[in-house]
């Protein structure tokens, strides 16, 4: 599936004002109801997300499309390709 904009999401997880390792914790259990090929939108405010949120995709093999930062808020979106 490729995404020509990154607003495009099957589930939003809102993971604001959890600290680490809440965050990635809350995004393994979302990514359950997410079908193969779509895509988990997290917000977080917690920085340590950042580096959190890359290394869970490398481990898992699903695909960090993108990371942003918007007013105090990290923002990620997932495709989860992995089973």
């Amino acid at each position: 599936m490729s995404l020509s904009s990154s607003d495009e999401f099957d589930i939003l997880l809102d993971a604001q004002g959890l600290i680490c390792p809440m965050p990635v914790l809350r995004a393994k259990k979302s990514l359950r109801d997410v079908p193969d090929g779509g895509v988990l939108k997290v917000l977080a405010t917690d920085p340590g997300s950042v580096a959190d949120m890359k290394s869970f995709c490398e481990m898992t093999g699903n695909r960090l499309i993108s990371s942003s930062q918007e007013e105090g808020v990290f923002i990620y979106f997932i495709e989860k390709t992995a089973p």
